[in-house]
């Protein structure tokens, strides 16, 4: 046993309540049409709903459907022009997450080197 790796282990372990509560967000943005809808939210900005589905190559319900899950989890957000309504990723979405991490992840899953190895 090293004391010293458990107490260091231990202090940088997230508390109970805190992975509950990324566990939920993590598991929200699992869905493959919410992924997709991350990664075209954050290279077009912003986008409504019609133009979401043309891009993700889906229906207007489920992209509808996925906007709803991610705006009521907080990563969403919608700005209204006329009938219009646009999404956008809510300001300080963290950049690491669409940047390193997802990105990272698809190519690994794309490398085999996950989950299908």
């Amino acid at each position: 046993m090293d004391p010293r790796a458990v107490v260091s282990a231990r202090a940088r372990v997230p508390s109970p309540e805190d992975c509950d509560r990324l566990g939920a967000v993590l598991s929200l943005i699992a869905g493959p049409t919410r992924i997709r809808l991350l990664h075209a939210l954050d290279t077009a900005e912003e986008l409504c709903v019609g133009d979401l589905a043309l891009a993700l190559c889906a229906s207007e319900d489920s992209v509808g459907y996925g906007l709803k899950m991610l705006r009521t989890a907080g990563l969403v957000t919608r700005r209204k022009e006329g009938r219009t309504v646009y999404y956008r990723l809510v300001d300080g979405f963290p950049e690491l997450l669409r940047s390193d991490c997802l990105r990272q992840l698809v190519h690994l899953t794309r490398a085999g080197a996950y989950g299908g190895a």
